[in-house]
């Protein structure tokens, strides 16, 4: 009797299993449908622009801007374009400025952004007035913006390099690549310049890549490269042409004018905010929601830059994000409800999930080098990243 009692135990714990397994399996199965349909409702962050409708130079936009908000206007991309120009059109001035302004000292810097730490050049550039750069047999080359040359987009959805052989400038090359798939290509190591040489093919060819310098910086001091000049600009008509504006007859097109004119102006206010404290993951969460509103989910690449943006102030190693990984459905996750969906992990650690019973793991930045993410304990006292409350204006 106690054996036959012993196998009917052993039966029901089989079967128990087996249930919970499927149920496991089920909501496994049930999550990955969640993540198909979340992937694609994700919206990010919008950045925050405030139209001020009173005419000052750009010294006094630049103080105003300083004192009430973050700083006059920075422009990452074309989308924060289309924002800062959906919050200014229907107050119909002719020009606003923005937070850019000549500085004198050139810089080389990449279309679509980000820092200029890898250089392959064939003879090191001189000061004459090549501003952008091809490659040609693997080797990088100063040339002028107006030669003609073929060029090679990157796409950032389907991560692939596309030659175009046509041949125009540097700036409609880098139009074209904007419009029809994302910027013109970063080369951002070794391996990169290896690859892109082997599409290219005939060592005789140029071919136009993403960087260019100009002596333009940021009112904030923010590594943004973007530039959306009008056709013939900038061209510093009478000397004196060091500031920005936007031009709304020219469907938001950017022309230089003499910082002393007098016009409207645009302010953008920070989404983010970095907290110099070190606490746990758990802690931070608490800290975000009772001061702002939550600890930051970086669900698109204009969010990890917007997270770059802040990352120079830290205090340690790496940054808390709002990443957090389930144990019970083996998925990562967002503290805004979303999965992850964009990636930026640092290699081995989206998977470095094993030691569940120990300890669940969070998800942190570098504040360093390429700022890729990383897995760590949550019980590790780091700086944080929140999202600011909106202010009332």
């Amino acid at each position: 009797m106690t054996y036959k009692h012993t196998e009917r135990e052993k039966q029901q714990q089989i079967h128990q299993r087996n249930t919970q397994d499927m149920k496991k399996m089920a909501q496994t199965l049930y999550f990955s449908i969640l993540v198909i349909a979340l992937c694609s409702l994700s919206e990010g962050i919008q950045r925050r622009y405030h139209y001020i409708n009173m005419n000052k130079t750009w010294t006094e936009a630049q103080r105003y801007c300083r004192e009430n908000y973050t700083d006059l206007a920075t422009v990452h991309n074309i989308n924060d374009m289309k924002q800062l120009m959906k919050n200014t059109v229907n107050n119909n001035p002719q020009y606003v400025w923005i937070g850019l302004k000549r500085t004198g000292v050139y810089q080389w810097k990449w279309s679509l952004g980000g820092p200029v730490k890898y250089l392959n050049w064939e003879t090191e550039p001189s000061d004459h007035t090549d501003n952008c750069a091809v490659m040609r047999n693997g080797a990088w080359r100063q040339q002028d913006c107006d030669v003609a040359s073929q060029f090679i987009c990157y796409n950032d959805s389907s991560k692939a390099y596309i030659i175009n052989t046509s041949s125009t400038t540097w700036r409609d090359a880098q139009s074209f690549c904007r419009q029809h798939h994302t910027d013109l290509i970063n080369v951002r190591n070794q391996t990169d310049n290896q690859l892109i040489h082997n599409i290219i093919h005939d060592p005789h060819t140029s071919v136009w890549i993403g960087l260019f310098r100009d002596s333009w910086e940021w009112s904030d001091n923010i590594d943004s490269a973007f530039r959306y000049w009008n056709s013939g600009e900038p061209n510093d008509a009478g000397g004196s042409e060091d500031c920005t504006v936007v031009g709304m007859a020219v469907e938001g097109k950017w022309i230089d004018m003499s910082c002393s004119r007098t016009y409207t102006f645009v302010c953008h206010e920070d989404e983010l905010i970095l907290i110099q404290e070190n606490l746990s993951w758990t802690e931070a969460v608490t800290y975000c929601r009772e001061n702002h509103v939550d600890l930051v989910s970086v669900d698109s690449q204009e969010i990890q830059l917007m997270v770059t943006e802040v990352l120079h102030q830290a205090s340690s190693a790496e940054v808390w994000l709002g990443l957090r990984h389930s144990c019970s459905v083996g998925i990562w996750f967002w503290v805004n409800g979303e999965v992850v969906c964009y990636q930026n992990w640092a290699p081995g650690n989206e998977a470095a999930v094993d030691d569940c019973e120990r300890e669940v793991r969070s998800g942190a930045v570098q504040s360093g080098g390429d700022h890729l993410w990383i897995s760590l304990p949550g019980s590790h006292k780091l700086n944080f990243i929140c999202r600011r409350k909106e202010k009332e204006i």
